[in-house]
């Protein structure tokens, strides 16, 4: 138990009181009299204080600041995790000898709005004919909790589709079955030892647009791809 709180008030912590601690923590501690304020004071995580005008502050208490190294802990593990099956799977679209690419951002036109769609690997073959580039998009997801709610974002999933020819999930075992994922979408599945195809993703034409070329032209390729490597995977079936 922390000091300054009892097991019933922490349990009633949730991801919104955290949030405020932080918030808390990084200003001046103005209070903004809520109902959050009030359970997080009552929890003994913010204490109240007054200066010598009698102006009241919110000050992060001790108890207040093991809970916010707690969340740092969890959120950092669960953002490893999903970085590292994210490098997994950019390694192995490399392998494959094509060109990936991490945290890309591009605009798309989804149901008449624009949106901003960042896939976790997008990847195209080494060639020099715009026909046989095949992009591909792969979105990682290490907890159910995160694909479900992904899963609910149809409008994110149609703009994944307007980026690559495939669009994949890849999810690490366990957290949910091939079946429960879209059937436009493919599904690779990571367990410590290897990345499995569960179910291929259908393959659609696709055209790069010219708002996804300036993305790949402004970033970084996954290092591994090599000039000389690549030689011998161009599709251009004409001489030089």
């Amino acid at each position: 138990m922390l000091d300054g709180s009892s097991p019933d008030s922490l349990r009633l912590i949730g991801v919104i009181h955290r949030r405020r601690l932080r918030e808390v923590y990084r200003s001046a501690g103005w209070p903004c009299q809520d109902g959050v304020e009030i359970e997080l004071i009552a929890a003994g995580l913010l204490v109240r204080e007054r200066d010598g005008l009698g102006h009241e502050t919110l000050r992060v208490s001790d108890a207040g600041i093991a809970v916010l190294a707690e969340t740092l802990a969890k959120n950092r593990a669960r953002r490893d995790a999903h970085e590292l099956l994210v490098e997994r799977v950019a390694r192995e679209m490399t392998r494959a000898g094509r060109l990936a690419w991490r945290g890309l951002a591009v605009r798309v036109r989804v149901d008449e709005q624009w949106q901003i769609a960042m896939p976790d690997v997008f990847s195209v073959r080494h060639t020099s004919v715009e026909a046989y580039l095949e992009p591909i998009v792969h979105e990682v997801k290490v907890h159910r909790s995160d694909l479900l709610a992904d899963l609910r974002r149809a409008s994110k999933r149609e703009a994944y589709l307007q980026l690559g020819g495939e669009c994949w999930y890849a999810i690490k075992s366990g957290i949910a079955e091939p079946d429960e994922i879209p059937a436009e979408c493919g599904v690779l599945v990571a367990d410590d030892a290897r990345i499995e195809v569960a179910r291929a993703a259908p393959k659609r034409p696709a055209r790069m647009s010219f708002r996804l070329w300036m993305a790949l032209a402004r970033a970084t390729p996954v290092e591994g791809w090599r000039f000389d490597e690549a030689q011998s995977a161009l599709g251009d079936p004409s001489p030089g």
